[in-house]
């Protein structure tokens, strides 16, 4: 694609960056049959290749409207199209860029910018949004059916976290909502990782990976959250953490794929940060989605999984791959792998390349087309009768949640809870 960008941006990094990605895009539209708000909107800029066209125009000087940021809000950032793509266009990155220019140009409503602000400052905060979730389960049963389904049950007690006591030490991203939605995730985790002879420790000064503040467009703020992360593990990393931990850390886990692809790219965001680029570029280095740990150790031959398959009646589960892991991440048949090799069977799921509308924000900023996306993943999901749904992200977990009275779990826990019943007996 041929550019001419204008002088405010063409000398930046981030205009460098843009226009390699749109000299990179060749016009094919293979991105349109996988772009879940092209299909259901129809209109080509709902899709990734029209979004390209107003962000070139954004960075080559013409009139930006509220009409422009519509279409940019509306993409979900799923990347599905970044799969689909022969040439390799960075279409995620792309928008990200046209996002940040957009906003600065057009700005907001009161209104609008109030919910932006209000869902960084509680959803990056674990602690603040514990105790919003906390009032909102004490006045649930006075709350009109749609907003009290809104508002999550109280989470499961999490099990015994393992005692640091390996040579092969993990750490572990903290996260900010998964802690407080599912704060089992990280123990089941931790315990499947023991019995692999793996410690898995948690750095507590880590938290929000940054993804909501970036891509709600404070992208600033988003990066100091990936810098307070890079301080928090560094000390791991370099095996001067003083708290025990007596080995470097070979990875950094992540049990949430929308966490994980953030932290992958932590080396990519800070490149031109001289006191972090170094340090960032290690960390992503080192993460890993729990999924990859383990398809590893399964690759050495480990026997954790040797009785896992005995017995007729095996556990049906639908495996819903979240965008960042399979998009994203770029991990696609891992987990799937996994589970049957630990005797579950799973499901078919069509479409599975498609969004569940959760996309972290989308799903409040975005509530119809979100809802519609949740409609049709669920009628994939549930096709097959599971008698239950996994998946790899807390997002996706609690958005498909809301719409089915199946369990929907994180697949770690499935996995944990019949190593765990496989050792009583």
């Amino acid at each position: 694609m041929q550019t001419n960008l204008t002088d405010f941006i063409k000398s930046s990094p981030e205009g460098q960056e843009a226009e390699a990605i749109l000299r990179a895009c060749v016009h094919c539209g293979f991105c349109l049959a996988t772009c879940p708000t092209y299909q259901l909107l129809g209109d080509e800029l709902d899709s990734p290749r029209g979004r390209i066209y107003l962000i070139k125009q954004v960075l080559e000087g013409q009139p930006v409207t509220q009409k422009t940021q519509l279409h940019l809000d509306r993409c979900l950032t799923c990347r599905a199209c970044e799969t689909a793509c022969p040439s390799g266009v960075r279409y995620g990155r792309l928008v990200d860029i046209g996002r940040g220019i957009v906003e600065k140009q057009v700005g907001r409503d009161m209104g609008a910018g109030a919910m932006r602000y209000a869902l960084r400052q509680t959803l990056s905060d674990s602690g603040v949004f514990a105790s919003l979730l906390k009032l909102g389960r004490l006045v649930r049963p006075l709350l009109p059916g749609k907003l009290k389904l809104s508002i999550p049950p109280a989470a499961l007690t999490p099990g015994t976290w393992p005692a640091t006591r390996h040579p092969r030490t993990m750490l572990v991203l903290n996260g900010c909502v998964q802690p407080v939605l599912a704060p089992n995730i990280n123990s089941a985790t931790a315990r499947v990782l023991d019995k692999l002879g793996i410690s898995l420790v948690k750095a507590e000064n880590a938290g929000c990976c940054g993804a909501v503040s970036y891509h709600l467009n404070a992208q600033q703020e988003g990066l100091d959250h990936m810098r307070r992360n890079v301080d928090a593990w560094w000390p791991y990393v370099e095996n001067k953490a003083g708290n025990g931990t007596r080995h470097r850390v070979e990875a950094i886990v992540m049990t949430a794929s929308g966490c994980g692809v953030t932290v992958k790219e932590y080396g990519h965001l800070l490149r031109h940060d001289p006191a972090y680029a170094e340090k960032a570029a290690r960390i992503s280095e080192l993460t890993r989605d729990i999924s990859q740990i383990l398809a590893a150790e399964i690759g050495k031959g480990t026997s954790l999984f040797s009785n896992l398959t005995l017995g007729a009646n095996k556990s049906k589960l639908s495996f819903h791959s979240p965008c960042t892991l399979q998009h994203g991440m770029q991990i696609r048949d891992v987990v799937e792998g996994i589970l049957v090799a630990a005797g579950f069977e799973l499901t078919a799921v069509p479409d599975a390349h498609l969004c569940c509308g959760s996309a972290g924000t989308y799903s409040i900023l975005q509530p119809k087309l979100s809802q519609q996306l949740l409609k049709n993943k669920l009628t994939a999901l549930e096709s097959g009768n599971p008698v239950q749904i996994v998946t790899a992200n807390i997002g996706c977990l609690m958005h498909l949640q809301s719409g089915t009275p199946l369990p929907v779990r994180h697949w770690i826990e499935v996995l944990d809870e019949k190593i765990e019943k496989l050792g009583r007996v």
